[in-house]
């Protein structure tokens, strides 16, 4: 009986560091789309547009594997799918084109603002001021943001430009989230993201043909390995250990993505950092931690990371 329960703690063990990597990795994975959004010789939009196209094939897979249906949507569901498509396509052609123009570190940190959105918004359907640590996000949010918004200013008015770019892409976002909170627990994260895609892909290649953007790839590396590692891998690994952590862990593992982000952005295209500049994301970086921590809604999980 010793040996079965010493086996049984062991397996318990294992299967936590399995998760413990699936979480990590799935960020790491994401970590890499800004770095592989510049390298594509596309245009930005017209790059968001093909990680979604190239990988609608592999999630409808993936929705049947889980045995997540497709069809049989009431019209409402449809409805509301079609209002979140065009939220994710905005905030993925917008999130696109910022990380062209401003710091990849300050691209992955605004881009992932949508919880600290979602924080707020909580407080306006509550109708309650925040409290303890929701406070502690607010002023880490506001003064790391504002560092990071002014140093991007010092820098040139692109980079200014483009760190407003990726706060629009963390509030569409947000409105992505809101629209299909409810339809999410009824149908399934594979399942709508399929729909999803469906919708945002017109919508995308539309933006990027009204641009006037470059839309077919004369390199296909950077595009197949951006959907791959951003739509698959990243995506894949994320849905299957999210529902095993408490959101504090998942912003702790967040953290991640904006630190690998800011390493290839000084190694790569020496995107040198200031200590204000790290003081900056460090600020910003633990609001998303706090305001994670602190949302108590279904939400929390689903909004961990862009897919």
């Amino acid at each position: 009986m010793e040996n079965d329960g010493a086996s049984q703690e062991k397996l318990f063990d294992m299967r936590g560091a399995l998760l413990l990597a699936a979480l990590l990795g799935g960020n790491i994975a994401l970590a890499l789309g800004p770095w592989l959004v510049r390298l594509t010789d596309t245009g930005p939009v017209s790059a968001a547009f093909w990680r979604l196209f190239l990988a609608l094939p592999f999630l409808i897979v993936f929705a049947h594997v889980t045995g997540q249906k497709l069809s049989g949507m009431p019209r409402k569901t449809l409805l509301l799918v079609a209002i979140g498509a065009f939220a994710f396509a905005g905030d993925l052609a917008s999130w696109h084109i910022g990380i062209g123009m401003t710091r990849l570190g300050n691209a992955t940190l605004f881009g992932n603002a949508g919880s600290i959105i979602l924080l707020f918004w909580g407080f306006i359907i509550a109708r309650m001021m925040p409290r303890g640590a929701e406070w502690l996000a607010i002023v880490c949010a506001l003064a790391g943001a504002g560092i990071l918004l002014g140093r991007s200013l010092e820098i040139s008015a692109e980079t200014f430009a483009g760190d407003l770019f990726c706060i629009a892409a963390g509030l569409l976002y947000a409105v992505y989230l809101l629209t299909l909170q409810g339809e999410r627990a009824r149908f399934g994260s594979w399942s709508l993201l399929v729909w999803v895609s469906i919708f945002a892909c017109p919508v995308l290649l539309g933006i990027a043909l009204i641009l006037g953007e470059p839309v077919l790839p004369t390199n296909w590396t950077p595009v197949i390995v951006l959907f791959i590692t951003s739509q698959l891998i990243g995506q894949g690994l994320l849905v299957y250990s999210l529902g095993h952590f408490p959101p504090l862990i998942i912003g702790l593992a967040l953290l991640t993505q904006p630190a690998i982000a800011a390493v290839i952005g000084y190694s790569v295209f020496g995107e040198v950092l200031t200590p204000l500049d790290i003081g900056g994301m460090v600020l910003l970086g633990s609001a998303l931690v706090v305001a994670r921590a602190a949302q108590r809604n279904a939400v929390a999980s689903a909004s961990a990371n862009r897919p």
